[in-house]
């Protein structure tokens, strides 16, 4: 029984190494698993900083763009109402037929927002640079016709110079509006990388959180090993003591018996020898 029972120790004690080896291993990975999902947690915070600090610029760019368009409207307000009078002198000057200068500018300023915002082949391009061309020469002919007036021309003058203007604040509009389409595409950009690593950690939490459940079965059945193990142990060691004490109780009912028979010997007159005398001391014959 006892041999049984120490095989069956040494069983337990190879399955609480394996359940301890693997334990320590899904632990490993765990760790493994946390340090890269922490990692990547941290990049998706710094894609998310990055793609608000584009939020931020795209938002101030579109802010000016709306504050210099105002700017560039109450321009070509200002400018329109001067070509209108301009107009109005032409009505009442039958030898200018040629169409209306704000009319022609108008036309120019449809073209031109055309050219900026919509996307063309090169011949289309060509063929809209070409048109504004034709329209700026038509109004430079009739703007020198109707210089011969020094009204019309002071007038001229100044709807020129607010065009001019507007004209300038259309540039900065159109340059802040691509910035602010930059600022755009780099913030949804950013924020697709987050959303990939954001997916990646949590594909890395997932494993983290199995590897440390599964870590956490192997040590419990490590544990229930260790104990089985301590029972084991307590069981041989009985077990083991009683084999002892049994085995000396055997011992000494020899030593009795054979004590004994020496001093019945002794008492028959036979002479006794230093380890008889001995022998009968131990076992208080004499």
């Amino acid at each position: 029984m006892l041999n049984e029972l120490i095989e069956k120790r040494k069983k337990i004690l190879e399955e609480s190494e394996q359940h301890k080896n693997r334990r320590n291993e899904l632990n490993s990975q765990a760790s493994k698993y946390a340090a890269e999902r922490n990692t990547l947690n941290n990049s998706t915070r710094q894609f998310v900083e990055e793609a608000q600090k584009h939020k931020e610029e795209r938002d101030r760019a579109n802010e000016e763009v709306r504050a210099l368009k105002d700017q560039r409207n109450n321009l070509n307000r200002q400018a329109n109402e001067l070509f209108e009078e301009v107009e109005a002198f032409k009505k009442q000057h039958g030898n200018i037929k040629n169409r209306g200068i704000k009319e022609l500018q108008k036309q120019i300023e449809y073209l031109e927002f055309k050219q900026q915002t919509e996307v063309f082949t090169i011949d289309q391009e060509r063929e809209i640079i070409e048109k504004i061309k034709l329209l700026k020469e038509s109004v430079k002919e009739q703007e020198a016709e109707l210089e011969q007036n020094k009204e019309i021309r002071t007038k001229l003058a100044e709807a020129k110079e607010y065009r001019k203007q507007a004209s300038d604040i259309h540039a900065k509009v159109t340059e802040l509006a691509e910035l602010a389409q930059q600022h755009h595409d780099l913030m949804v950009e950013a924020y697709r990388k987050a959303d990939k690593s954001r997916e990646e950690a949590d594909e890395m939490h997932r494993k983290f959180v199995e590897a440390q459940e599964a870590a956490d079965a192997e040590h419990k059945y490590f544990i229930q090993c260790q104990k089985e193990l301590r029972d084991y142990d307590k069981v041989i060691s009985g077990l083991r003591k009683k084999a002892k004490k049994s085995k000396i109780t055997k011992e000494q009912k020899a030593v009795r018996k054979e004590a004994e028979r020496i001093f019945k010997q002794f008492r028959g007159g036979e002479k006794l020898t230093t380890d008889d005398i001995l022998l009968l001391q131990r076992s208080k014959l004499i």
